[in-house]
């Protein structure tokens, strides 16, 4: 079984995980571009029994544009986002990829709140990628 290891950036919070995500997808949402500081935040999905958690992490909690409550987990020493969790998703953890630090971890196969994707930046071109102006 694969394991991925996913730290912040200074390494004091970091996952083990065994398997694969559910899910792996990219957000356009304006919430999560101020939240990474990008234009795009990219997240793969895992049941939380999936994740032994290691360090200490700061949580922060907001409502989604969808309206669901998500909470963030991010290191109290780098600041680094790391994971959430989210009442639209129960019992399932997000992870932001690039803790992960692997340019070989899978590209993401969902694509939501593409109303607010900046036009500079190309859509996935995997005719099988889902995409959704909006996500429930």
């Amino acid at each position: 079984m694969t394991t991925r290891r996913a730290a912040c950036s200074c390494g004091q919070l970091a996952l083990a995980i065994e398997g694969e995500p559910v899910r792996v997808s990219m957000c356009h949402c304006l919430e999560c571009q101020r939240r990474t500081g990008a234009v795009i935040s990219n997240q793969a999905r895992f049941a939380r029994e999936q994740i032994a958690f290691t360090g200490q992490a700061t949580a922060w909690m907001r409502s989604s544009a969808s309206g669901n409550a998500l909470t963030f987990h991010f290191c109290p020493v780098c600041g680094s986002t790391v994971y959430w969790e989210g009442q639209g998703f129960p019992g399932f953890v997000a992870v932001a990829i690039g803790t992960f630090a692997d340019p070989d971890f899978p590209a993401p196969a969902i694509s939501v709140w593409e109303d607010t994707r900046h036009p500079w930046v190309s859509p996935p071109s995997d005719p099988e990628t889902k995409r959704a102006p909006q996500q429930g």
